[in-house]
């Protein structure tokens, strides 16, 4: 849009995009140039990223061989009651200082999003959030947009918008001035989906020796989407077993992989190449990491560990090691499968439905039971196990205890299932569970609340009796007993079985044994 004044165009707008939480939207950049001492002002709640654009723009737009107008000039940022945050808008107001300056018609940036950071050279520079900025932009009716060149792959994701890469200032002023032709980029998602999926296949269950026991209890919660706890001493293969999780989950479609690719596009974590998420996200934050690490936030709050786990798994080694208030803080995202970060700029809801798979030793050193190395007094161990609350525990589905390793089972030449032949009968599971949720807003046994519960997982008298005498023998909450019926229903379901039966129930009652025996 471009009004005139004095036989002079004055005002231009030119269509950006900002970010809230993993979503895009619109803004709207307006350059007006009017008579007076020269300066440069921006409003509309920029950040210091933003303001400090007037000195980045003036130089860029001077080296890149134009000359700098001499006036007043006033960039509003709209919606202004929205904080812009941010280098994403340089581009943006260069190409609205220069469209006053009638360097190129103000119909070449109609229904056209800008986006790019500018270097002094007047060469563009990626930004964060692109993809986010693009299917919005897409959404709102936008057909086009013009974006730095490393930023191309990820926007043209978006599909039913055309995408320009551009690499500096003359190029885009060029291309508007209908100068220099470029061509739309255009992204290759077969050879996107080929290369991500070739990349973990070095990891594989048959590498495990023995921990028979434990590959069963990680089917399980794969499944149905568990959360799972394991329990052992050093060099047992809790890591190893956690890092091939994600060999036996099933494929992630083209909407999850959106998804996943939005919220490392946030965060500024995607690769310059393959930019299209294509694995289920494994991440492993250590021990020492904070509250706001992990659940997200910070001044400008940004996607944590557990929303980076999205779709994926979030492991967490050394449970008993990590901050109590970390921990606690993923009592209420384990349940709603999304966390709420509250700031004084504004409240915004990122997603983080994540299986949580967390590994600890039985003893502060690891080898309780071991006459001749373990030395941990009961009271030790005590304060060791309480480091993590019952109701945290309370979330977690299975917990396995892996022994130590016999040489006998390290020497063995033999091989166990591989991942394929354990993935196949996930996918068949996880079918029957989406057949069975077809009418649902869910799809796995892991997401049934209490009341779905009674209709999905119904009991024979047998069945209830054996429930009964555990949930009184052992002291179960009312949590644990609805996490114990979940998990039958998946054991149900892996071998094919329409009801639960007494052989389900022992069976998940022995990945809660642990509640009584370790005293958590």
């Amino acid at each position: 849009m471009l009004f005139e004044k004095g036989g002079m165009k004055m005002l231009s707008k030119i269509i950006s995009s900002g970010i809230l939480g993993i979503d895009g939207y619109l803004i709207d950049v307006e350059v007006d140039l009017s008579s007076g001492l020269p300066a440069f002002d921006l409003v509309g709640l920029p950040d210091s990223a933003v303001k400090e654009a007037r000195e980045r723009v003036r130089t860029a737009i001077k080296n890149s061989g134009f000359i700098f107008p001499v006036k007043r000039i006033t960039v509003n940022l709209a919606p202004a009651h929205m904080k812009k945050e941010g280098a994403a808008f340089d581009l943006p107001i260069a190409i609205g200082v220069l469209c006053c300056m009638e360097l190129f018609s103000p119909s070449a940036t109609e229904n056209t999003l800008v986006l790019g950071e500018l270097s002094l050279d007047g060469s563009v520079r990626p930004v964060k959030g692109v993809l986010s900025m693009v299917h919005h932009a897409k959404e709102k009716g936008i057909s086009r947009c013009i974006v730095p060149i490393e930023n191309a792959e990820e926007a043209a994701l978006v599909k039913g918008i055309e995408v320009y890469p551009i690499t500096n200032l003359n190029d885009v002023i060029a291309f508007l001035q209908k100068k220099k032709q470029i061509s739309p980029f255009i992204v290759d998602f077969h050879s996107l989906f080929s290369k991500d999926i070739e990349q973990n296949t070095f990891l594989d269950f048959s590498d495990v020796k023995g921990q028979e026991n434990a590959k069963r209890a990680l089917e399980i919660a794969a499944s149905g989407m568990h959360n799972a706890l394991l329990i052992g001493p050093p060099g047992t293969g809790k890591t190893m077993l956690a890092k091939r999780l994600s060999t036996i989950l099933p494929d992630l479609t083209f909407e999850e992989s959106i998804e996943i690719t939005k919220i490392y596009s946030v965060a500024g974590l995607l690769p310059s190449q393959n930019t299209l998420i294509r694995q289920r996200p494994f991440r492993s934050p250590h021990h020492t990491i904070s509250p706001s690490a992990l659940t997200g936030g910070g001044r400008i709050p940004r996607p944590g560990e557990i929303s980076l786990a999205h779709n994926g798994v979030l492991f967490l080694d050394e449970l008993p090691e990590f901050q109590r208030g970390a921990l606690e803080i993923m009592r209420q995202p384990l349940e709603d499968a999304k966390v709420t970060i509250a700031r004084v700029s504004g409240t915004l809801t990122y997603p983080s439905n994540f299986m949580l798979i967390a590994a600890m030793n039985p003893c502060p050193c690891g080898y309780l039971g071991d006459s001749n190395r373990c030395h941990c007094s009961l009271n030790e161990i005590t304060k060791y196990h309480n480091k993590i609350s019952g109701p945290l525990l309370d979330r977690i589905d299975l917990m396995v205890e892996l022994p130590a390793l016999s040489y006998q089972s390290l020497e063995q030449n033999s091989h166990g299932e591989s991942s394929t032949q354990i993935k196949q009968r996930v996918l068949q599971s996880q079918q029957i569970q989406l057949e069975r949720y077809k009418n649902e807003k869910f799809f796995f046994n892991s997401q049934l609340s209490a009341a779905q519960i009674e209709h999905y997982c119904p009991l024979g008298q047998k069945e209830k009796t054996l429930l009964q005498a555990a949930f009184d023998h052992m002291n179960f909450s009312a949590r644990a007993y609805h996490k114990i019926l979940k998990v039958a229903r998946t054991v149900a379901d892996l071998e094919g079985c329409k009801d639960i039966n007494t052989k389900h129930i022992a069976e998940v009652i022995q990945y809660r044994s642990l509640d009584r025996k370790y005293k958590m």
